[in-house]
């Protein structure tokens, strides 16, 4: 199985999914280290990706999940997927799932103020909102509870507890 754990930047994707696979002993994956060098460039100048500059990515981190699901193996990756279209291009199949990081875009701010060493801020994340279809498949958790408790209802609403 690949889960994807999606939301805006800020939303704690990384942090979560890496929780969930220790949790599970499954993989992780980052779905920003797929990026081509010029689209992370861009966001750490605070300059927003269009549909263009994501197809490369897109096609990248679809190749990896069709290997992962080819090889059996489980995979959680932290992945944006923040448009519909994005959404079908990575379900390739129904070992594919996706759970939404849903929280307030002032909470979210919050966190983007106090972190450090990562190339997107609080520049991208109106742009990112801008472009959030919010999925009506996807197990949706509120971001406002510890990490532990967003795991734990992650794991109840999938049935891996």
């Amino acid at each position: 199985m690949v889960l994807i754990v999606m939301g805006v930047v800020g939303a704690g994707k990384t942090t979560i999914g890496r929780l969930l696979a220790e949790q599970l002993g499954w993989e992780f994956a980052d779905a920003d280290d797929f990026h081509p060098r010029s689209n992370v460039e861009k966001i750490r100048h605070g300059i927003a990706l269009h549909d263009e500059d994501r197809r490369p990515w897109l096609a990248a981190l679809g190749e990896a999940i069709a290997h992962w699901i080819d090889e059996g193996r489980n995979v959680v990756l932290a992945c944006s997927a923040l448009k519909r279209a994005y959404r079908r291009e990575l379900a390739s199949g129904p070992q594919v799932k996706f759970v939404y990081l849903k929280g307030s875009a002032d909470l979210i701010a919050e966190r983007l103020r106090s972190r450090h060493g990562h190339f997107a801020d609080e520049q991208i994340l109106a742009s990112q909102l801008a472009d959030l279809e919010e999925p009506q498949a996807a197990a949706t958790v509120d971001i406002a509870a510890t990490p532990q408790q967003i795991v734990a209802e992650i794991q109840k609403k999938l049935g891996l507890a």
